[in-house]
């Protein structure tokens, strides 16, 4: 039985205060219950002045989340970059200083395969001025079976636990500050995951696509666990999430032969990686969305165009698994939240 409501949106919800900053709530009280307000085809020109807010946005040197980086630089916001390499980091400022030159752009080296490494982000995150929004957009899919620095299966270990463990360790920073977002990227494939927390490692078996579903899975269940913690502490930060459908981005260099070449024929119909980006923009941008807004692309059967709600499996919204996930999640990494 699903621990969480279901969150409805109506037309009468699709209206919003006017106000001078680009995140404002549309409740005056923390308490109050939190309602989603409906977007519909949101693209990146929907993205308002960011000018004075800090976004670190993780897996920035390519893909959807050099696009989210390029954006919200063009915006005005300040981009830290979370990429495994300097040089790396180097290469997506300079593509996003090609556009524009003013760009404020910051490095951070991370690796959500190291815990070490993400311990060693968030120590540098936190010592910038601000942090707004946290946009975990780092992954990886189906690569053939590897282990994390830690020892952790390579999916679950940096699609979950790496995203885990910088989340909490950067909690404190983003618990009070007013229209704090934490945007976490899920995938159209957590529908048919499972939490296997018999073999929550694969030491027993391995299956690179269930591995994938169930890491998805998690990254669903730790936000909609994340927003509620927060709603119950009366904080001010919010967690959302994402997925971008089916893009065309290097996430795709592990599949399989066979299933290459079954979607080469629809291909062009695939989101750029430009248009991939713009449901991770949606929720960390868009003042029509609360804490626990899932967003994905609109269009064929959310495989594809611009940003709108998207749907959630049932079992991505269950307590229990939730707070089962979550109590083993803070075991693996050692990282505990704090929600004062």
């Amino acid at each position: 039985m699903s621990g969480f409501a279901d969150r409805a949106v109506s037309a009468d919800q699709a209206s919003i205060a006017s106000t001078d900053t680009p995140f404002v709530r549309y409740r005056t009280k923390r308490d109050n219950p939190r309602r989603l307000l409906m977007i519909r085809n949101f693209t990146a020109e929907d993205v308002t002045d960011q000018s004075g807010r800090t976004f670190f946005v993780t897996g920035a040197n390519s893909g959807i989340g050099l696009e989210t980086a390029r954006v919200l630089a063009a915006k005005g916001a300040r981009v830290l970059l979370g990429c495994r390499t300097e040089a790396k980091a180097l290469s997506a400022m300079a593509d996003i200083r090609l556009e524009h030159p003013n760009a404020d752009l910051g490095f951070v080296p991370l690796d959500l395969a190291d815990l070490g490494s993400v311990r060693g982000a968030a120590a540098k995150v936190k010592a910038e001025e601000r942090i707004d929004v946290l946009v975990n957009n780092a992954g990886v899919m189906v690569p053939p079976l590897g282990r994390t620095k830690d020892g952790f299966e390579l999916q679950f270990g940096v699609n979950h636990l790496g995203t885990f463990a910088l989340t909490g360790l950067l909690l404190d920073q983003l618990f009070a500050r007013p229209y704090a977002r934490i945007v976490i990227t899920s995938s159209i494939a957590h529908r048919s995951g499972e939490i296997d927390f018999d073999d929550i490692d694969a030491q027993a078996d391995y299956n690179r696509l269930k591995r994938y579903r169930m890491s998805k899975l998690a990254n669903l269940l730790h936000m909609y666990e994340l927003d509620r913690r927060l709603r119950d502490a009366k904080a001010d930060a919010i967690a959302l999430a994402c997925h971008p459908g089916v893009a065309a981005t290097n996430l795709m260099r592990f599949l399989p032969g066979p299933a290459k070449l079954l979607m080469m024929p629809g291909r062009l119909l695939l989101n750029s990686a430009a248009e991939g980006a713009w449901p991770t923009l949606a929720a960390a941008t868009s003042p029509k969305l609360d804490g626990g807004a899932y967003v994905g692309p609109s269009k064929r059967g959310e495989t594809a165009g611009p940003a709108a709600i998207a749907k959630s499996a049932e079992r991505a919204r269950n307590s229990e698994i939730a707070e089962r996930l979550w109590a083993v999640s803070e075991e693996k990494t050692g990282v505990e939240y704090r929600f004062a």
